[in-house]
């Protein structure tokens, strides 16, 4: 269904979920927002999900992208009601420790780039901010959000404003060229205090994707024990360990941290990880110490193309494993330690026909869900005003299209609708535990039919999942509260529910690298896994890509069990 342009019918443009429903009509939570170990929660202790987008708002321009499109409030509006709770809005150091950026209005801005195409359609869409400061246009995309009941994190994305990242670009590490950490520490303070009072600001990212030849610690650590009086490192080594040679990392993260909550101690704040925030694993022994508690998460980026074209290029199943195991040395063992995760950038490209982007975000999905962690997917934006130094560059990864009037893959929202609201945590519901069978290629899970003797089915994983009790003792999948378990009948033939749960029939093994394949074995012994027909029936068929093959695509084939609260 196509979104239509006009603000007055902005809510139409998607079949609402009931969920989506619940986030337009009521707050997302009791602000300001705290750590509970691994959860985020509210003033009244229960969780509160962050299923958040990313805006772009620290290029050139310093201005968040696609207000020459269209309203600010109807670009507010169409976040909510795509089910969103939250965005990551990102910002420039410069734009609030530069005098001459910060004075800079909107119009002067866009002018020094020769955008005047962006200006006219300012000047259309959003001519109240063309004279504005760029901070006050900042500060007014912020409150305009919070009038619609969206959250914001402030994301430091980069210190000169520019696109991010790479190695060299001046921006990347301690001491970079554009990244002094007085001047950093200056920014967080100004930023922290600026929004000190704005609610719907619940959290501050100290700085994106850590990254280049300053973090380096092979050099790190031949430097220390070249220079440094032996007695001396050893000291610092038996303080910080394996980690002697992030000493410098922890040390500017932690005062950052300090310096965010002295100025605002309502916000949450987020610390990145190093190698373009893909690695937290030195804090798995060694955890930071702050005057404060119940305010620190840690984020993580994970793409596709963080690990090259590997998903293509081999076997789904194998790749999928071998990220997962990489993933959870990487971060996800902070979950397991008590703390909060936030997956503040993930994404694919939104046409569908990206192989290695597909590939893995259905692996992306299946651990999410699992874990259930926060999140931001880049991106909202469809178009920039300039990017690389050339104009009106569209963007791959948007959820909106290039006029940012229509989305770019209602399918793909409504997959991601799955994940935008809590599976467990405090507050979610009082009801006990119990597991659902989550098909990540679709976002759907299975539902029972009107009767136990018609066919299993994929439907809402939100309103319409039925409750499974899965034993791993016994591997067997029960429909909660009945004698009904699933069952294996043949190859090709429907899935059912049957009485008789202590047969082969009825033992139900993850399997495969990924253990997203769920097998069972007919009555003649040959194995079979659960599959999608061309109904969103659930069938048995022969496993298949199970290894080696990478020409191969499993997804059909891959569930989870999941445990979850929702009621």
């Amino acid at each position: 269904m196509k979104i239509p342009s006009s603000s007055s019918l902005v809510f139409t443009f998607l079949i609402l979920s009931p969920t989506v429903l619940l986030l337009l009509q009521h707050p997302v939570g009791a602000l300001p927002l705290y750590t509970n170990s691994r959860w985020i929660v509210d003033e009244n202790g229960s969780r509160v999900k962050l299923a958040c987008v990313n805006w772009v708002s620290h290029l050139k321009p310093m201005l968040a992208e696609g207000l020459s499109q269209q309203p600010l409030d109807v670009i507010s509006k169409r976040i909510i009601s795509m089910g969103f709770n939250c965005v990551r809005l990102t910002w420039p150091t410069f734009m609030v420790t530069n005098d001459s950026l910060a004075s800079m209005t909107v119009r002067q801005s866009f002018q020094s780039l020769g955008l005047l195409d962006s200006i006219a359609g300012i000047q259309v869409n959003n001519p109240s901010l063309l004279d504005l400061s760029v901070i006050q246009a900042f500060q007014v995309v912020v409150s305009n959000l919070g009038d619609n009941n969206v959250m914001v994190i402030l994301d430091n994305q980069v210190s000169k404003p520019l696109w991010c990242c790479n190695k060299c670009d001046g921006n990347g590490f301690f001491g970079d060229k554009y990244f002094k950490p007085d001047i950093w520490l200056e920014g967080l303070s100004a930023m922290a205090t600026m929004f000190n009072g704005t609610s719907n600001v619940v959290a501050m990212s100290l700085r994106n994707e850590l990254r280049g030849p300053r973090e380096n610690t092979v050099d790190w650590y031949r430097y220390v024990y070249t220079y440094i009086h032996t007695y001396i490192a050893k000291m610092i080594y038996s303080s910080y360990g394996s980690v002697l040679i992030l000493h410098h990392f922890l040390r500017y993260m932690q005062k950052g941290a300090e310096t965010v909550h002295a100025a605002n101690p309502n916000v949450l704040v987020i610390f990145s990880g190093l190698n373009f925030d893909s690695d937290l694993s030195f804090l798995r022994n060694h955890q930071v110490k702050l005057t404060f508690n119940g305010k620190l998460v840690f984020e993580f980026h994970w793409y596709s193309f963080t690990n090259g074209n590997i998903w293509e290029n081999g076997n789904p199943n194998q790749v999928c494993g071998s990220k997962l195991n990489n993933v959870m040395t990487s971060a996800g063992f902070l979950l397991e330690q008590g703390w909060p995760l936030f997956v503040s950038e993930f994404g694919v490209d939104q046409s569908g026909t990206n192989v290695n982007d597909n590939r893995f975000f259905n692996c992306f999905f299946g651990i999410a869900a699992e874990l259930d962690w926060d999140w931001a997917l880049w991106t909202l934006v469809g178009s920039y005003y300039i990017r690389q130094g050339v104009s009106g560059v569209e963007e791959t990864y948007g959820v909106l299209n290039y006029a940012w009037n229509d989305i770019q893959n209602p399918s793909f929202l409504q997959r991601i609708s799955t994940l935008q609201t809590p599976f467990q945590g405090p507050g979610v519901s009082n009801v006990r535990p119990y597991n659902i069978i989550l098909h990540p290629l679709t976002g759907l899970c299975v539902v029972q039919s009107y009767s136990v003797k018609e066919p299993l089915r994929l439907g809402s994983c939100v309103d319409q999942s039925e409750a499974w009790s899965y034993t791993r003792e016994k591997n067997t999948l029960g429909l909660k509260g009945t004698y009904f378990c699933l069952q294996a009948d043949g190859l090709g033939k429907p899935a059912k529910l049957g009485v008789f749960c202590s047969d082969a029939t009825s033992k139900w093994e993850a399997i495969s690298d990924s253990k997203l394949h769920l097998s069972s074995k007919l009555i003649n012994g040959t194995t079979v896994c659960l599959d999608i027909d061309s109904n969103n029936t659930i069938v048995t068929n022969s496993c298949k890509c199970l290894s080696k093959d990478h020409t191969c695509d499993p997804a059909s084939q891959w569930f989870k069990i999941i445990t979850s609260l929702r009621t």
